[in-house]
């Protein structure tokens, strides 16, 4: 892992945490919500203020995520909102914290300049013992507050001056306003400057978590049903639930729910030119696994190396070469089934409030696709990585820092966006897609 590390594509734009009270002002609000404390003198944090390297000092990787659930936080700076969530257990808690520090930026900037912010993603379960019990996470409550209780203090403070002000006789009760001149010196004017936090409670809709060696929960939609990476969940309420090797089911469920659409399909983007690249990504993995050396390869070398090594190609790399084909020369259309290795490739997330699940489930099908499963799952990602010959793991990591890092946004938007095309299509791409289905029929 040390070359994803070096080339800032693990552990990157984490937030700094070097001076001596930034580190003070960590302590202070790691005491208070856990009872530790860091020797560290600098360290590296997240969105969520965990660090790897206080994990390892404390000997506890979950010191702010125990049991995977109701995950604590630390802010020291609102610029923490840019960064990663490191080993999430649930996919929803790094938008949920991003909106959290978005609408209350203001009050966040004010209350960091003297003090860490912590706080919790608070739910009604504590321990996940049991699939079913996924389904007893309704919502999410953010609660927070500094260290030295500002918000609640503030709170407090504006309620005895409401009090001060509204009854009688409170301009003689000393006893009051003694409490408010204590209060006032820890928080100051919350007349002129407000100290507050929005609050923030959010339903849990669908979602993605690592407990159960990975579980897809799609609850809210039409036909809903639970995809298990490793294992189909039982005994968990809804009808349907299936892992990853039931393509033929996942197809349906895609299909049903209008959640995917075929890549040649979608509008504004360049399909043959991302196919080509899935097809390069195909081809490094079945080369590199068969023991081929890739150093002094470029892009421009892999159709030699196609042609050169062509005994080794797997279905999906002939499949995606006979659909970029029909594409560009319209030649034979490809009857891609949704038990044929390629299909999933072929497909990406529709216009959906989903679209981001979709994809990380996309991503999981087809693995050999490096740069989605990096962009969209990286803890699958970092896992899959581990596994590789050094030949495949150095070309995508030179791949990753030397085409993605240089334009993540355009690079997401390229692939996922949904932008109406400048020109229309032509209708006879068009008029095929409409007679046959991009894919071919679904099995039933």
């Amino acid at each position: 892992m040390i070359r994803l590390i070096q080339s800032g594509l693990m552990y990157g734009n984490l937030f700094h945490v070097a001076s001596p009270a930034l580190v003070d002002r960590y302590n202070r609000a790691l005491e208070h919500l856990t009872g530790k404390r860091t020797s560290l003198a600098d360290f590296y944090v997240d969105i969520s203020g965990f660090s790897p390297e206080v994990g390892d000092d404390l000997g506890d990787p979950l010191y702010l995520n125990h049991n995977g659930v109701n995950r604590q936080f630390i802010l020291l700076s609102t610029e923490q909102r840019k960064c990663p969530l490191l080993d999430a257990k649930f996919s929803t808690s790094r938008p949920i914290l991003q909106r959290f520090i978005t609408e209350n930026e203001a009050a966040l900037f004010a209350l960091t300049a003297r003090d860490a912010v912590a706080g919790e993603l608070v739910n009604s379960v504590y321990d996940i013992s049991h699939p079913a019990r996924l389904f007893d996470l309704r919502a999410i409550t953010v609660e927070a507050d500094t260290t030295r209780g500002t918000v609640r203090n503030a709170a407090a403070l504006a309620n005895k001056v409401d009090t001060f002000l509204t009854e009688e006789d409170a301009w003689f009760d000393d006893v009051l306003i003694a409490q408010m001149i204590e209060l006032a010196g820890q928080t100051g004017d919350v007349t002129r400057n407000p100290v507050t936090l929005k609050p923030l409670k959010v339903t849990k809709g669908n979602f993605w978590t690592a407990h159960f060696g990975g579980l897809y929960v799609f609850q809210t939609l039409d036909h809903p049903a639970v995809i298990g990476s490793t294992a189909a969940p039982q005994d968990v309420p809804i009808k349907y639930s299936f892992d990853l090797g039931d393509r033929n089911r996942i197809a349906k469920f895609l299909e049903y729910n209008d959640l995917a659409e075929p890549i040649v399909k979608a509008r504004g983007i360049d399909a043959v030119a991302i196919l080509r690249q899935k097809m390069d990504f195909i081809l490094v993995s079945a080369v590199t696994e068969a023991g081929v050396d890739l150093e002094g390869t470029t892009r421009r070398d892999m159709r030699m190396l196609a042609r050169r090594h062509s005994d080794v190609l797997p279905d999906e790399f002939h499949a995606l070469g006979q659909l970029v084909n029909w594409a560009e020369n319209g030649g034979d259309w490809p009857r891609i089934a949704s038990d044929h290795p390629a299909y999933f490739y072929t497909l990406r997330a529709a216009d959906t409030p989903e679209a981001e699940l979709v994809n990380m489930l996309l991503s999981e099908l087809s693995p050999r696709d490096v740069r989605q499963l990096f962009i969209c799952h990286k803890q699958a990602f970092y896992a899959a990585y581990a596994g590789w010959p050094e030949a495949k793991k150095e070309y995508v990591a030179q791949y990753l820092e030397a085409e993605y890092k240089a334009d993540k946004v355009g690079a997401r938007a390229a692939l996922f966006g949904h932008d109406a095309p400048m020109e229309a299509p032509e209708p006879p791409v068009r008029d095929m897609i409409a007679r046959v289905g991009p894919w071919g029929a679904v099995r039933r």
